[in-house]
């Protein structure tokens, strides 16, 4: 059985908020894909709420677009603690950090949240634009790490 990357991280000792570099990938075709961990809440003691984590999902969905090429996906982790992001090419963390940061920025200017209707999303109206903002703000506040440890 292959391992999952994620459960091998101890979720004890990590230190919130940081960007982690998960992996490189490379395809049978010579394509590389880098998987980010983006962690916004300290596991096993925060986690974001739907709507929050939903409208904060669409809105840097959106924005990264704006400041990286490549990507592939932003997906919300289960635990609701943060997002991976999938991008091709062998991309570095403090890259995906300024351009998280940015777009965070542009989400605290947001005065709706994109495709927030029940012909692009599928969950429409679990959505918080006040949640997404909050947690968008703490975030730029406490500031994202490199090291997932806080040392």
């Amino acid at each position: 059985m292959n391992k999952v990357e994620s459960f091998e991280l101890d979720h004890r000792k990590v230190k919130a908020p940081y960007i982690r570099k998960c992996c490189l990938l490379n395809g049978p075709q010579g394509d590389s894909v880098t998987k980010f961990d983006i962690r916004f809440l300290q596991p096993n003691k925060e986690a974001f709420g739907t709507a929050a984590m939903h409208g904060l999902e669409h809105l840097l969905a959106y924005e990264l677009r704006n400041n990286l090429e490549g990507i592939i996906d932003l997906s919300p982790m289960g635990c609701r603690t943060g997002f991976y992001l999938s991008i091709f090419g062998d991309r570095e963390a403090s890259e995906i950090k300024v351009a998280i940061e940015n777009a965070l920025k542009e989400v605290l200017k947001a005065t709706e949240i994109p495709a927030a209707n029940d012909i692009q999303c599928g969950n429409y109206r679990d959505l918080s634009l006040f949640g997404a903002k909050e947690y968008a703000k703490e975030a730029l506040d406490r500031g994202f790490s490199l090291n997932i440890y806080g040392e």
